[in-house]
């Protein structure tokens, strides 16, 4: 779950869908068990050190930053940001109960000043923002459809000299490797490249590292649907099928794609 393989998550779907796609799920039916899943996980997306960096590296004024995260989850990226770089961060979740945790953790961190959370369809809200100097998606892949019709609706709300951060995955050129909803790099570089925004940084995630965070992960999520099962002992396929989808997109991001962090930037005339 470091790394989503969804890379084309469907603007038609249902909001329902799209969240458990995002979570590497299949059945909608899992949408309401997902707060219990996942209550052990603070981070299980992008990394939050990864896009610090990034950022650092990237803008200036810092704490002039207006940082716009979707699919925030449960805003361990957002908060980090906050927390190091004094900047205001914004971010959007369908789930309710990761806000209400997002909104519990940043007044640990003493960043809820900085710190702005809502619950929504980042699909239905887009439309309302402009002028962010950052905006991230955090392993949630582009949601709005392949990367051209993405990019083509997240730089209206990024000013001139913004960045977008991609937290997605590739499959290599080179490899004979296909997946349905994993695009090759050489694809996504052209993509990129007909919306009139160029690739200026790329962070690519070890796989003995992705290997440690997935198995971190799949610990936790195994044992809450075990748990699951005994509650809800009617549902123990879905919730098998689950642990059993965690298992088939663990082996996909450790030995047959790239997991990265894109940094995008509109091409200056």
């Amino acid at each position: 779950m470091t790394q989503k393989t969804n890379s084309e998550c469907n603007i038609s779907k249902s909001l329902e869908e799209s969240v458990v796609l995002a979570l590497d799920g299949s059945d909608t039916e899992l949408f309401p068990f997902l707060p219990y899943i996942l209550q052990d996980l603070w981070e299980f997306g992008a990394d939050p050190e990864i896009i610090i960096d990034l950022v650092r590296k990237h803008a200036d004024n810092y704490s002039d930053l207006k940082i716009l995260d979707l699919g925030c989850g449960k805003a361990a990226v957002s908060i980090k940001l906050a927390k190091e770089l004094n900047c205001k961060c914004f971010g959007i979740e369908a789930i309710d109960e990761f806000i209400q945790f997002a909104n519990n953790k940043a007044k640990e961190y003493g960043v809820d000043h900085l710190c702005n959370f809502e619950v929504n369809d980042i699909r239905g809200i887009i439309s309302e923002f402009s002028q962010f100097d950052v905006i991230i998606l955090g392993a949630i892949g582009p949601v709005f459809g392949d990367y051209s019709s993405t990019l083509k609706i997240l730089s209206k709300c990024l000013n001139r000299n913004g960045m977008i951060i991609i937290d997605d995955s590739y499959i290599e050129d080179d490899s004979d490797y296909t997946h349905p909803l994993i695009q090759k790099k050489e694809s996504i570089l052209q993509q990129i490249n007909e919306t009139g925004m160029l690739l200026v940084d790329e962070v690519t995630i070890p796989k003995e590292e992705i290997k440690s965070s997935d198995d971190y992960i799949f610990t936790h999520l195994r044992r809450r649907c075990i748990e699951l099962i005994d509650k809800h002992p009617n549902k123990r396929q879905l919730f098998n099928n689950y642990i059993k989808k965690q298992e088939e997109e663990n082996d996909i991001l450790e030995t047959k794609v790239v997991s990265s962090t894109f940094v995008i930037k509109k091409k200056q005339e």
